[in-house]
């Protein structure tokens, strides 16, 4: 993984049409976005050179923008070709794709009716989120300040890059105090999700998570559900408080970054990564074609 920064890299940015040496990909210091926070973006993996639910992910890139009023200039079948041309283009058969689009410097003000909307695809190498070590023995969260809005305060179904803040605020937190993430609870108080991944208890060999009417339904989180119902595991979605953390044995994070992650210790709760875990994280390895696939002796 290169150390230099995002912006002084070598290889190719797909933007707006074509692509673009890395260090030329540039947007004015006026573009609506920094100012305004109008812009949505997709976090993708690649394993072997095929990226993992990329129809999905590119479907909800389109959905976000037009949450935020934003008319997208590029079907998804061109998004798609894009970013497979990002992937050779780079030399990246295992790696990390992020599509961004946002409003430009055309119009500066809150109203932005006349900046035109730009898109952009990269793609970087980038190893698991969480080292294998920490994901086998499970991380650390703490309990964030800050809550998610609700669904009349913001559009809490877009991955729009200005609901975010509050996660890196949390983020610097957890770290700062020695965990590796926090979990957030909602305007209501209930659990919601971690600074960039969904959350899952195991419960008396159940699986509960938190009912996403507030944060995003992750596309890992849905394909984990699936994986957990092939394996026979019940799944329930419902209304989590804290307290409910205190009848789980076990926890776990997903996300296209975390991929399946467990958790060991959320502020005073304490949980032991078991079978639930193990079984979850190879069946995942397994789809996005990390490993060949196991026999376990789970439900």
């Amino acid at each position: 993984m290169s150390t230099a920064g995002f912006d002084d890299r070598d290889g190719y940015i797909w933007m707006n049409g074509s692509l673009v040496p890395w260090r030329s990909a540039k947007v004015h210091v006026l573009t609506h976005a920094l100012h305004y926070a109008s812009s949505v973006f997709e976090g993708e993996r690649a394993y072997g050179g095929k990226v993992f639910r990329l129809e999905q992910h590119t479907d909800r890139l389109i959905a976000s923008a037009k949450m935020l009023d934003m008319q997208f200039p590029f079907t998804a079948d061109q998004i798609n070709t894009a970013t497979y041309d990002v992937l050779r283009a780079n030399n990246i058969t295992d790696g990390y794709i992020r599509p961004v689009a946002w409003r430009g410097s055309e119009q500066m003000g809150v109203t932005a009716q006349n900046a035109k909307i730009h898109v952009a695809i990269t793609s970087w190498v980038w190893p698991s989120y969480f080292t294998l070590e920490a994901r086998l023995k499970g991380i650390r969260l703490n309990m964030a300040e800050w809550q998610r809005p609700g669904p009349n305060m913001g559009p809490v179904k877009a991955k729009a890059s200005g609901l975010y803040m509050i996660c890196t605020l949390s983020k610097h937190a957890a770290e700062r105090a020695g965990y590796d993430d926090a979990l957030l609870l909602d305007w209501r108080g209930q659990i919601a999700e971690a600074t960039g991944a969904n959350i899952f208890f195991v419960i008396n060999g159940e699986i509960h998570t938190p009912t996403p009417d507030c944060f995003l339904d992750g596309i890992t989180r849905r394909a984990v559900i699936e994986l957990a119902h092939t394996r026979g595991y019940k799944v329930i979605e419902r209304a989590m408080f804290p307290k409910d953390m205190g009848s789980a044995q076990e926890c776990f994070l997903t996300g296209t970054a975390a991929e399946v992650t467990p958790v060991r210790e959320i502020g005073e709760y304490k949980f032991t990564p078991g079978e639930v875990c193990r079984t979850l994280m190879a069946d995942y390895d397994v789809m996005v074609g990390k490993a060949p696939a196991v026999k376990s002796s789970a439900a």
